[in-house]
């Protein structure tokens, strides 16, 4: 649970940091994606969770 609980705290700082540093590339970014195709925002999504597992994994390992 404390991977977890880790994972989740720090996606929440990183899109605070996007969104409150950052608003008008969030917006851009956001605009983008709606013209991206499903499957590279699939893969994109993949391939972000996996790294993410894995950060997260050799932190706590």
């Amino acid at each position: 649970m404390e991977y977890l609980f880790t994972a989740v705290g720090l996606v929440l700082v990183f899109e605070g940091l996007v969104y409150g540093g950052f608003p008008n590339a969030a917006k851009r970014l956001a605009r983008d994606m709606i013209e991206m195709p499903e499957p590279v925002l699939r893969i994109s999504g993949i391939a972000a969770m996996a790294a993410g597992v894995l950060i997260v994994w050799l932190a706590h390992g």
